[in-house]
C-alpha cells in the first residue's frame, strides 16, 4: 500500500505544470507549463465563431519580453482587451504556443482600490 502512495504521488508531481516563460515552455515542448504575460495590441487577434468557436489565436509577450503567437483552444473571453495579466495554461508546438486553459488579470473597477459607499456617494 505504501508503494502505491508513493508511486501515485510521484506521478502527481510529474504530472502538474509549472511557471516559465516562452523560453523554457519551448525547450520542454512535452511538458505543461503556466506562462504569464501581456497581450500584444499591436498584432492580429483571429476569433471566428462561425469557422471554429474553440479557436482564439493572438500574439502574447512574456515576463521576459518574448514574443510568441498563441493558440488558445477556447473561445475568446469576454473583455480581453482589457486585460493587464495574461496565465496561459498549454505546451509549446512548433513556433506556437497551444493553450488549453486562461486566466486573466483585468483592471479593477474600483479607483485607487477604493469603495465608494452610498451615503458618500449622494452628499
Amino acid at each position: 500500500m505504501i508503494a502505491v502512495l508513493i508511486g501515485a504521488m510521484i506521478g502527481a508531481i510529474n504530472d502538474s505544470s509549472s511557471y516559465a516563460s516562452f523560453e523554457e515552455a519551448f525547450e520542454n515542448p512535452d511538458s505543461e507549463f503556466h506562462v504569464v504575460g501581456q497581450l500584444v495590441k499591436e498584432k492580429e487577434m483571429i476569433y471566428d465563431p462561425t469557422t471554429n468557436p474553440d479557436l482564439f489565436t493572438f500574439w502574447l509577450k512574456d515576463v521576459n519580453g518574448i514574443e510568441k503567437k498563441v493558440m488558445l483552444h477556447k473561445s475568446k473571453p469576454q473583455d480581453f482587451e482589457r486585460s493587464e495579466q495574461i496565465v496561459l495554461i498549454g505546451n509549446a508546438n512548433a513556433e506556437i504556443f497551444e493553450a488549453n486553459e486562461i486566466l486573466m488579470k483585468c483592471p479593477s473597477k474600483y479607483t485607487d482600490g477604493e469603495v465608494q459607499s452610498k451615503e458618500s456617494a449622494s452628499i
